[in-house]
């Protein structure tokens, strides 16, 4: 395989998370720094890199322990290392950013860390279909068109949820008449909170795309339902932010 061929594929493979990039970003009415985006894009895509090693060695400590592999409680458990893994990827690089200024920061940071994790798994996707197949157009794009309503979206979905808790801990932090102690006992839980039910939609999506892998309306469905929903907790965060100012 030539360089050209290679480059192509990544490229290809970067273009479903890059279009729901641009799609969320136009949600944000204070435009992100766009240096702040990419470092927060390739912190995503290198902490796939750390999921898979972690994901391997979970999957090796759940078949000692003779849970199969398709189980749900094995599918909750890796949904969940990727949730924990986005989230500290974003924590670490904006928590201390002065650009960190406003709630729904909190949730767009969280969709570009999803989408950085989800372009890397989409190139390995890419280039893996293109060494064992070729050049086979429809199964490279028909491949891709899936990733892209399915897995690359729910990502964002899934961090999106992380986020909203995220910035309702940040409303909560910056709430002038609560006491400093009663922001420690009622925030400490919030972001635990907003993993634990996105690792459970994340791990519901997952299991259903295995369960019924020739009927993807009920996995479609469910995509929607939370797709919805995000937008709605979206536009709350919103609004607050319009309210306040």
């Amino acid at each position: 395989m030539e360089l050209k061929d290679i480059l192509l594929a990544i490229s290809i493979g970067l273009l479903p998370s890059l279009i729901w990039l641009v799609f969320f970003l136009r949600e944000d009415a204070h435009k992100e720094p766009k240096l702040m985006i990419l470092k927060v894009f390739i912190a995503g895509a290198l902490i796939s890199l750390v999921a898979v090693a972690f994901q391997y060695a979970s999957q090796n400590i759940l078949g000692f322990l003779r849970v199969e592999k398709y189980a749900f409680v094995s599918i909750l458990v890796l949904a969940a290392l990727e949730e924990v893994l986005k989230f500290l990827a974003a924590y670490f690089i904006i928590v201390r950013s002065k650009f960190f200024d406003e709630p729904i920061d909190a949730m767009i940071y969280m969709i570009v860390v999803a989408l950085g994790f989800a372009a890397l798994e989409n190139v390995f996707i890419a280039l893996n279909s293109v060494f064992q197949n070729g050049w086979n157009t429809n199964d490279l794009f028909g491949t891709l068109i899936f990733r892209f309503i399915g897995a690359t979206l729910l990502h964002a979905l899934s961090s999106a949820i992380v986020g909203y808790y995220w910035a309702k801990k940040f409303i909560l932090d910056n709430a002038p008449m609560i006491t400093n102690i009663e922001k420690r006992d009622i925030a400490e839980d919030l972001i635990m909170q907003g993993i634990i039910f996105a690792s459970l939609l994340h791990a519901i999506f997952n299991f259903l795309i295995i369960r019924f892998s020739d009927i993807l309306v009920y996995p479609t469905i469910f995509l929607t339902i939370i797709a919805l929903f995000v937008f709605w907790i979206f536009e709350k965060i919103k609004r607050y932010y319009r309210l306040s100012i």
